[in-house]
Order: C-alpha cells, then structure tokens, then sequence
C-alpha cells in the first residue's frame, strides 16, 4: 500500500480531507469511481447552446463589471463570433478577477447553460481556463465527475486520480488478483484495464451504462468487491467454526417449559427448533439467522434454545436493542422460566450503583442463568460465570463489533458461545446471502392459529376527526387502540415532544377515554408501569412513538393510528401494525398522511395496504430504499459496499457464491489480498 501523501500536491490540509472520502493510499484513489461523466470532447459555438444543458464554449472577453448591493457579483461578458455570453460568479477573489476580465483574453469554459435575467445565455460558476499558446487541445475522452466533500474540487481529485493511473504502471499497484482461468471463464477484464477505462472513458463509450453500473467494467469490478465481502463473512464463518463450544444437550426443563404452554408451537417453530437442538447439540458453535413475520413466535424458540443452555449448568444472555424490548423480553422469559425455578436478570445502561454491582457479582458467580439486556451487556465489567448461548434480537440494529463483543463474554478455556440471532423484519434472500454468508438460516414460516391479516388503510390528515370518532366507538365497544408518532425529525426529543403533545390533545378530544403515553425519555419503570396498565386493560388508548415498534403484545388492540407513514420504512410499517390483529379480532391500522403525497411514499403505503407478507414486504423496501436501509447498516455503521449495489448486481451473487467457493479450495493465497483490497481493516473483526 503507497500513502496518498506520496501524490505531488497533497499535504496534511489535502489528506484529512481525503481521508473523510476514506482515501488513504493510491490504491485507494484508483477504486474511487466517478459517479458521472461530462463530454469535454468538443467546443460549442454560442449560437448553438440551449439552455438546460453542459457544454464547452471558446470566447473572447469583451468586458466585465462587478454588480449588486448587498450581494456582490462578477458578470464577465464573452463573444466567440456567433454569439454572447456572460459567466456570473457569486464568489470571487480579486486574483480571478484580474485573470477572468482582461479585455481580448480568450477563455475555455465549461458549465450548464441558462437564460440569464436579462434574457440572454449566461453559466454561473463555470470551469473557465485561459487559452495560452502551450494550452492543450480539448480533451480526446470523457471527464470523470468524482463523489467530493467539503474544500476538495474536482480538478483536484481529477489530477490525483491521474497521478494515480501513472502509478498503476510503474508501481505495479493493483495486481490481478483472480486465477486467470477464472478470468477467462467469466470473461471478465484484467482490473487495471478495467479501472484506466473507468477513470478515462473514451467518447464513444457507452455512457448511460458506464454511469448506470450495468457496463461490463463497472460489473467487473463490483464482482471482486462482492467477492471480497462474501469472502470476509466466509472466513469469520470458518474461524469461529474451528472453535469449540460446548455441546448443549437436552433435558427435562425445556421439555416441562413446552409441557407448560398454553398453546401448540406450530410446524414451523417446531422444525426451527430442530434445527437449533442439532446445532447446539454440536462441540462447535452454531451461527444461525433466525428469521419470522411479526407475531410469528420466536420469543418462544429462543426461551427453548436458552433452556438448553441451562441444562447443562451454563447461561444464556439475550441483547436487544432498546429498554423497551428488552424489558418485554424480560418480562416474558421471567414469566416463563421463573415458573421453572430459574431466575432471569435485567441489564441495561439504567441500572446503577449497588443493585447493578450485586446483579453483576451474581452474573459472575453463577448465580443467575439467564440475563436480558441492551448493549449494556457487553460492557467491560460485565461477566459470566459461563455463558454457552448469546440471543441477539434485531441484529440488524448492532454492528457486527457489538454482536462479537458479547461472544467474548463467552470464551472460557478455549470455547466459546453459540450464537443464535434474531430478526422479524424479513430479509430478502438476496441480502441474506451477501450480509449474512457467516450464518445459517432458519425461518419461521407460518403464524399461530387465529392471526388475522390487518386491514390497512391510507387517509389525509384532513379526516383526523373522523380517525377520533372512529377510536371513540371503537372502545366503545371494549377494544384498545395505538396512536402511534413516529420519527418526524432526526431526533428523539422531537419525537418525544410530539407523542406529549397528541396525547394532550387526544385527552381533550377524548375525556371519556383513559389514556396512556409511551415515549423513550421516560423512566424504565414508568414505561413498565404504562405498558402494564395498558395490557391489562386499565387504558383504553396508548400514545406512543415507534419504541413500540417491537415486543408488545396485547391481543385486545384491534386499531392502531400511525401519523406521518411516509416517513417510515415499509418493514417499520410493518413491524407497527404487527401489535394488533394478535386476539383473533378483526382489526384496522390507519395510516394518516400529510398530503402531498410522493411517488415513492404513495407507492410505499399502496404496498402495505395490498400485503400482509413480510418477506413481499422487505423485498419490495429492498427495491424503494435499498439495502442500506434495509439491513440498517447506515445507522450501525457496518462495512458497506463501495461499488457494488446489491439490488442491482443481485443476479452476480450466486456466481459470486460459487467464485468464493473456487478460491477458499483451489486458491486460498488469493483470499487474504483480495479482502485486504476491499475492506481493509475491517476484515479482522472476525478476531476479536
């Protein structure tokens, strides 16, 4: 690897800005690709520019003057025989002042036309270049536009980039890293003819491909990438299976636990659990994905898992990500193995002073089998006596440091936990085989007897008093209902404020109705206190923001509001109307949107009012958001994708699958350069 601060020009100023573009080395430079193109190829005459498009003119300067009052500007007037022109520039030094405007100078300028005030053609902020005698011609390919941040322009990275091309030759940067059989089978490019051809397109390329990512190099490329990235999770994969893990063998209490419940587990819990009794039955440890619909019954596969735990002497430890679903998990796992004699802890970043020292000397000691936290749990302070089972419920919401984290709690004389992680937001298999190739997978297909489907239904805000009316005889009729105010702003504190004020105007608009209110700035025992007196029946209506949007069950809720859902994810959307429609009643969610509505929120909500199948659901918010969001690695910070788009390259993943295969057999020395390559230092979070 070569520093960028090898390239002439970059100092320490340059290179912290480039680092904030994650551009490191010179290797790094070359795998930043353009992200558009402009045709420099030619020069326009005046006389034949229309507005609204980029184009490239030669002129001459007739004359100049600075404009406005209170805001300053520079108007330099052009001619080129055919016609007029004036560039304006908001922002000017007195230097480009005096290059811009010497009367006769002739200018290159490239930028987007537009019909000025006036009436005639003018560019505003144009790349202009005075014409001198060892001036080159205009550009024999096309110009690359590259992704930039503050203070870093575009001649600047254009200039490194092609400093960069110089050293793929003479620094042998970027050698082929693929077998050339494979090559030649996938008739793919070398990368260095694949990477000059992207930073320097000819004119005659094909540009809508090139920019779309469907041309063959771009494909080339954003197959190595995938193929780094399923090679990193192969390897995560393999280096914890050569671990050993101790082998959790049935018993008796999981048996009484299944003897005890009210109810039959359906096929599917009944043959996700087989596969989870087999993998923890196992000396090394198990990885599986355990996926289900809302309400689909994984709470109880994972108690069952956790019992097998216990069994054996050892602890089990589930991690959510919020109080609120921690605290639900809590509450149920206490409810049912405290019937078993088994005591459940409850850890999260609230609990302080002596009650958390004790809870932790306990942990330690052994004393409490089975613990229900937040991120709190890997802490450093926390540990086990000896924790065989780590449960991460919405893994999607941790970043794969935290998740590793709590398995290091585990490791005790060279074994360390298994590991059985949980989602209910659907993952479509396309994500699934990219972000998940470390983990098994097991689905919960089918939900309980008496589950109906929620009819769903969009409305304007216009109709609020008629949304009043109808949660007004709704509990009327000795039903419960959610007004949900979901995320208006990045913050929770508008979040908050916008729950108390509803419920404020709610209990105005409402006297008759006992309401309750639910938001993440109240104490843990006060939402506990909420949550209880709303699930016993005790409130008729709960105010809420989107913490409820997972773990609440209370089957008497037939009706559910939802403001603002155009602003939410269809899986979000999802998950919150999967808290009613659980006491096999017909119920109702209204989703009340602030009109206008856009194309994309107008078709986000007609799929949630046409489906009720998760998996149809994520897979059409996989097409309307894209794996980012779906998977949540914008907000955990996970290792994402430079070039590839996993909705858009989707039909490489199984070539991708198979290459990885190919290459961990036949030719593991090309394994550690390729992920090396592509993520870096982010690969050796396998090793922690």
């Amino acid at each position: 690897m070569i520093s960028i601060t090898t390239l002439k020009g970059v100092g320490p100023k340059l290179a912290e800005r480039l680092r904030r573009l994650g551009l490191h080395t010179v290797e790094d430079v070359l795998l930043h690709l353009p992200l558009r193109y402009q045709d420099r190829s030619r020069i326009t005459p005046i006389d034949q520019l229309q507005p609204g498009e980029e184009a490239q003119i030669e002129a001459a300067v007739v004359g100049s003057r600075i404009s406005g009052n209170s805001r300053r500007f520079l108007l330099c007037h052009l001619q080129d025989g055919t016609g007029d022109l004036t560039l304006r520039f908001f922002h000017f030094s007195p230097a480009q002042q005096q290059w811009l405007c010497q009367t006769g100078a002739r200018l290159r300028c490239f930028g987007e036309v537009r019909t000025g005030y006036t009436g005639g053609l003018e560019m505003i902020h144009p790349e202009c270049r005075r014409i001198e005698p060892d001036t080159p011609p205009v550009e024999d390919r096309l110009t690359p536009i590259y992704p930039a941040t503050a203070g870093l322009q575009q001649f600047t990275l254009r200039s490194l980039a092609e400093q960069a091309l110089e050293c793929l030759e003479t620094a042998a940067l970027l050698p082929e890293l693929l077998p050339p059989a494979l090559l030649d089978q996938l008739k793919l490019l070398p990368i260095a003819q694949a990477v000059r051809l992207i930073h320097q397109p000819p004119t005659d390329v094909a540009l809508a491909e090139l920019e779309n990512g469907r041309h063959p190099v771009r494909r080339r490329l954003a197959f190595e990438e995938m193929l780094a990235h399923q090679l990193s999770l192969r390897r995560l994969r393999e280096h914890t299976r050569r671990q050993a893990a101790p082998p959790l063998a049935g018993g008796s209490l999981s048996q009484r636990f299944l003897e005890r419940l009210p109810f039959t587990l359906t096929g599917a819990q009944q043959r996700v659990l087989e596969e989870i009794t087999a993998d923890l039955a196992q000396p090394r440890p198990m990885l599986r994905l355990l996926q289900g619909d809302v309400g689909s019954g994984k709470t109880v596969v994972a108690a069952v898992a956790a019992l097998r735990a216990v069994e054996t002497g050892a602890q089990a430890a589930l991690m959510a990500p919020t109080e609120l679903l921690a605290e639900q998990h809590h509450r149920n796992f206490r409810d049912w193995l405290g019937e078993l004699g088994l005591e459940v802890a409850w850890l999260t970043g609230r609990l302080t002073g002596k009650a958390r020292r004790l809870l932790l000397e306990r942990l330690a000691a052994g004393e409490v089998q089975v613990a229900v936290g937040t991120h709190a749990l890997f802490q450093e302070a926390v540990a086990f006596a000896e924790l065989a089972l780590v449960i991460v419920d919405e893994q999607h919401r941790f970043g794969v440091h935290q998740r590793l984290a709590l398995r290091e709690k585990g490791r005790t004389e060279g074994r360390c936990p298994h590991q059985l992680i949980m989602t209910a937001t659907p993952i479509p298999r396309t994500l699934a085989m990219s972000a998940y190739a470390d983990l098994d997978t097991s689905i919960i297909d089918e939900l309980p007897p008496g589950r109906r489907p929620v009819k769903t239904v969009a409305a304007p805000d216009h109709r609020r008093d008629q949304i009043i009316e109808r949660i007004r005889q709704a509990c009327r009729n000795g039903r419960q209902a959610y007004w949900v105010c979901p995320l208006i702003e990045e913050s929770e504190t508008l979040q908050c404020q916008a729950a108390t004020v509803t419920a404020e105007q709610l209990t105005e608009l409402l006297p008759e109705l006992r309401i309750g209110l639910v938001h993440g700035r109240l104490a843990a025992s006060v939402k506990e206190a909420v949550m209880a007196a709303f699930k016993a029946g005790k409130l008729d209506l709960l105010v809420a923001t989107t913490v409820i949007e997972v773990g609440v069950d209370v089957p008497n809720a037939s009706l559910m509001i939802i403001e603002n859902p155009e602003r939410l994810g269809l899986a979000q959307l999802h998950q919150l109307r999967g808290r009613i429609g659980r006491g096999g009643i017909d119920s109702s969610c209204v989703l009340l949107y602030k009109p206008p509505l856009s194309q994309v929120a107008h078709t986000r909500l007609a799929v949630l009012r046409e489906c009720h199948d998760g998996f149809e659901i994520a897979r059409r918010d996989l097409e309307l958001r894209g794996p980012g969001e779906v998977l949540g690695t914008r907000q955990t910070g996970e290792q994402s994708l430079r070039i590839a788009d996993l909705l858009r390259d989707q039909d490489l993943l199984n070539v991708v699958r198979h290459t990885a295969d190919l290459l961990l057999r036949d030719h593991p020395d090309c394994v550690e350069p390729l992920i090396r390559r592509w993520i870096g230092a982010g690969a050796r979070y396998g090793e922690v």
